[in-house]
C-alpha cells in the first residue's frame, strides 16, 4: 500500500480517544478517593461521638460501683442485725442492691460494646486514610501519563510528517500506535483502576469479616486491601517509566539504562539483571538514543515477561564507529524456525534497527535462553 501523505490528524483522533480513555480512568480514581472522604468524615463524627459516650459510661459507672459497695455494705448490716428491721426496710435493702448490681452489669457491658466500636472505627479510618492517600498519589502519576501522551506521542505524528523518507512505514507505524495506546488502556484499567475498584469493595467487607469471622480475619483483609493499593502504585510506575523515561533527554542514553534496568530488577524482584559498559560514555543524537533504549527495553521486557528469566545480562560496548549491544538471558527461549512472521514486538525491533542502518541478529535455543545482539554504525 502506498502512502502519499502521513495523515496527523487520524493520529491525533487516536490519541485523543486514548486520553479520553485514560481521563476517564482518573475520574473513576478521584471519584472513589472523593468516596473515601466522605466515609472519612463521617466515620470521624461518630468517633466523637462514641468517645464521649465512652466517657460518659465510665463516669456513671465509677458512680455506681461506689452506690454499690455502699449498697453491699448496708445489706451485710441488715443481714448481720435482721431482726432490727421491719419487713419493708429488708426488702428495700436487697431490691436496691440488686438494682443497682444490675445498672452495674448492664454499664460495664455497654462500656465494652463502645469500646469495640471506637477501636473498629479508628482502624476504619486508619484504612481510609490511607486508601484516599494512594488514590490521590494515582491520580498524580495518571496525570504524568496524560502528559506524556498529549507530548511524546504527539511528537511522533510531527516527526513522521516531516521525514518523508519513512513513508513507508507510515502504515506500520499509526498500528504500532494504536496497539501501544490498547495496552496502556488495558493496563490501566485492569491494573490500578480494577485494583482501587477493588479497595473500596474490601474496605466494606472489612466490617462485616470482622463482625461474622472475628479480627483476626478482619486484619488479614486490610492486609490484603494495603497490598492491593501497594501493587496499584508500583503498575503505574512501571506504565509511566514505559512511555519515556525523562532522564533519557537529560542525562543521556548510559545513566537512564542504569536507572531503567535497576527500576525493572525492583520490579521483578526475584531476577538480577547485570549492566556492562565499555567505551567513552557520551551523548549519542537524539534518534540514536530513544532507538537503542527502546531496543533494549524490548529484548529486556521480553526475558523477564515472556522468558522468565532469572538472570539477564545487558552489555553496552562503544567505539568510535560503532556500537554494539548484546543482550543474552537464560529463560525458556524459544524455536526461532517456529516463531510468528508477524511477531509486532520483533517487526518493531527490526524496523528501529534499520532506520539507523544497523544489524540486528537474534540466537534462541528452548530451554537455553536467549542472545540479541545489536550493531549500529556511528557517523563521525
Amino acid at each position: 500500500m502506498n502512502i502519499k501523505k502521513f495523515d496527523t490528524k487520524a493520529l491525533d483522533k487516536i490519541l485523543e480517544k486514548m486520553m479520553e480513555t485514560v481521563g476517564s480512568s482518573k475520574s473513576e480514581i478521584l471519584q472513589i478517593g472523593e468516596t473515601c472522604r466522605q466515609d472519612f468524615e463521617l466515620l470521624t463524627d461518630e468517633l466523637k461521638e462514641i468517645k464521649q459516650a465512652v466517657r460518659d459510661t465510665i463516669s456513671e459507672g465509677d458512680q455506681l460501683d461506689k452506690e454499690s459497695r455502699f449498697s453491699r455494705r448496708r445489706l451485710s448490716e441488715v443481714s448481720q442485725h435482721f431482726n432490727d428491721y421491719d419487713e419493708s426496710e429488708v426488702r428495700e435493702a436487697y431490691e436496691k442492691a440488686h438494682k443497682i448490681q444490675t445498672d452495674l452489669s448492664m454499664n460495664r457491658q455497654m462500656e465494652k460494646q463502645l469500646r469495640e466500636r471506637r477501636d473498629d472505627l479508628e482502624r476504619r479510618i486508619y484504612g481510609l486514610s490511607e486508601t484516599i492517600e494512594r488514590a490521590d498519589h494515582l491520580v498524580s502519576q495518571i496525570t504524568v501519563v496524560l502528559n506524556y501522551l498529549s507530548s511524546d506521542l504527539k511528537q511522533i505524528g510531527e516527526v513522521l510528517e516531516d521525514a518523508k523518507q519513512k513513508q513507508d512505514f507510515g502504515l506500520k507505524i499509526i498500528e504500532a500506535q494504536e496497539e501501544e495506546r490498547k495496552r496502556l488502556s488495558r493496563e490501566i484499567h485492569d491494573g490500578p483502576a480494577q485494583m482501587l475498584a477493588n479497595v473500596m469493595i474490601r474496605s466494606d467487607l472489612i466490617e462485616r469479616t470482622y463482625q461474622q469471622r472475628g479480627i483476626d480475619e478482619a486484619m488479614a483483609e486490610i492486609r490484603d486491601m494495603k497490598k492491593m493499593v501497594r501493587d496499584a502504585l508500583y503498575e503505574v510506575r512501571h506504565i509511566i517509566y514505559d512511555l519515556r523515561p525523562m532522564a533519557l533527554d537529560d542525562l543521556g542514553l548510559v545513566p537512564t539504562l542504569k536507572k531503567y534496568l535497576k527500576t525493572t530488577e525492583e520490579y521483578f524482584n526475584q531476577s538480577t539483571i547485570q549492566f556492562t559498559c565499555i567505551g567513552e560514555t557520551k551523548r549519542f543524537p537524539a534518534k540514536y538514543e530513544v532507538a537503542l533504549f527502546r531496543l533494549i527495553q524490548e529484548s529486556v521486557q521480553n526475558a523477564m515477561k515472556h522468558a522468565e528469566a532469572k538472570e539477564v545480562v545487558v552489555k553496552l560496548e562503544i567505539t568510535r564507529n560503532q556500537l554494539t549491544v548484546v543482550i543474552r538471558d537464560n529463560g525458556k527461549g524459544f524455536d526461532i524456525n517456529k516463531r510468528k512472521s508477524n511477531s509486532f514486538g520483533l517487526i518493531g525491533m527490526r524496523e528501529r534497527v534499520e532506520i539507523l542502518e544497523g544489524q540486528l541478529s537474534i540466537d534462541s535455543t528452548v530451554g537455553k535462553g536467549t542472545v540479541v545482539l545489536i550493531q549500529v554504525p556511528l557517523a563521525d
